[in-house]
């Protein structure tokens, strides 16, 4: 039977992620099935749907099929929404590397301190884009957009990619974390990993679901994390409401469910990162004046932008900001972030008050603010904000029998 679609729309307003019904707990009640010790409280609704002694638990993660976009391209009593149990919130900020690192450590963001795509490491003194492992992009100086039929275009031309750490991993040195892949193996159980950036590589979702059929008919018990890039990858490039996005969707939906088919004594659980929306992008090297402010480019995202801004500039920031960007963005302190738990409420990562900066602008609306012109013309649908489109996730649950 499928839910209602108000119980799992989320109500139009901005709001922060619930910590107690987020995808942390997801994460804990996995590890609590599995015999493995608990980080933070588990996650009622995902204990109910563990409590049968099936024989393979897989949780595959689809980058941003957030509750909107199941019901803007997908039929209520189709597959995936007549098996969503319930819903559930992501973490913020609501993106890929804060997201998907609390599922696998069943950590808050403030305990891991993967907050986003960049990073400022103090350690470095630079910001990290972390998943990349090299320092962060930057456009060239006195770069200018081609022009075609009367429009300007930027290119990839206009980029000056980061330089790669190759004697360590930043985020692994300085931020490491244990994963409930290996927490669940630590305890005795058996548990595996099927994505592209654990090893064997899985570099396709075909690939992917292949090795979780493989690891499924194993006569173990266990527990496989799985992980795939889409609906994101096609969502950053065309919006949420593209074609593309459409086809993408419906194409996950038909794929998945004739895997599905292929697996028997497994419990198939399905969530997101994140959602998703179509965004208005900005530059924040339009706005000299707010450069003019600033030690370092921003980090974390372009929908949470973590600000240090030089001392002498300090009591005038916020006026300024609010000045340039309106209402568009919540601009907190360091020490109202921290106070506020924004990121989480774990005990805090050692490092995480000295790799956040002054300030922290958190977007309550579709503006977004890149640092380059090429990466603010290539997004047309982004996330990492405080939407509730970009929060709310569903829990699919499928019994393969």
């Amino acid at each position: 039977m499928s839910l209602p679609a108000s119980l799992y729309v989320y109500k139009t307003m901005n709001t922060f992620p619930d910590y107690s019904n987020c995808l942390v707990n997801l994460s804990n009640s996995i590890l609590k099935k599995f015999g493995a010790a608990t980080m933070a409280e588990t996650l009622p609704l995902a204990d109910t749907i563990l409590c049968k002694n099936y024989k393979n638990v897989v949780l595959l993660v689809l980058d941003a099929l957030g509750c909107s976009i199941l019901e803007k391209h997908l039929k209520e009593d189709g597959f995936f929404r007549s098996h969503v149990k319930g819903s559930l919130d992501s973490v913020y900020p609501p993106t890929t590397v804060a997201a998907t690192t609390s599922l696998m450590s069943a950590l808050y963001p403030n305990e891991h301190g993967w907050l986003g795509w960049d990073l400022f490491y103090p350690e470095l003194d630079k910001n990290v884009t972390v998943f990349l492992n090299c320092e962060q992009a930057k456009e060239k100086e006195n770069a200018v957009p081609d022009c075609a039929d009367g429009k300007e275009m930027w290119s990839s031309e206009s980029i000056v990619r980061g330089e790669p750490f190759s004697a360590f991993h930043a985020g692994r040195k300085f931020t490491p974390y244990k994963s409930i892949v290996e927490r669940i193996n630590e305890a005795g159980g058996n548990a595996y990993f099927s994505f592209p950036f654990e090893e064997p590589f899985p570099q396709d979702l075909e690939a992917v679901l292949s090795r979780i059929q493989k690891l499924c008919a194993e006569p173990e018990k266990k527990f496989i994390y799985s992980y795939w890039m889409e609906p994101d990858a096609t969502m950053h490039r065309t919006g949420t409401e593209s074609k593309n996005t459409h086809r993408m969707v419906k194409k996950l939906e038909k794929q998945i469910m004739k895997f599905s088919e292929t697996l028997s004594d497994t419990l198939l659980l399905i969530t997101a990162d994140h959602g998703h929306i179509d965004s208005m992008n900005l530059c924040i090297l339009d706005y000299p004046e707010i450069c003019k402010c600033l030690v370092r480019l921003p980090s974390i995202e372009s929908r949470t932008l973590s600000l240090f801004v030089k001392p002498e500039y300090l009591k005038k920031f916020p006026f300024l900001w609010k000045k340039t960007f309106g209402e568009d963005f919540l601009l907190l302190t360091r020490e109202e972030v921290l106070e506020k738990n924004i990121f989480g409420i774990g005990k805090n990562n050692p490092r995480l008050e000295t790799m956040m900066g002054d300030f922290v602008a958190l977007s309550v609306s579709n503006k977004s603010i890149f640092n380059t012109h090429y990466s603010a013309q290539k997004h047309k649908g982004n996330h990492a904000g405080l939407l509730p489109e970009e929060i709310k996730v569903p829990l699919i649950a499928i019994e393969c029998n």
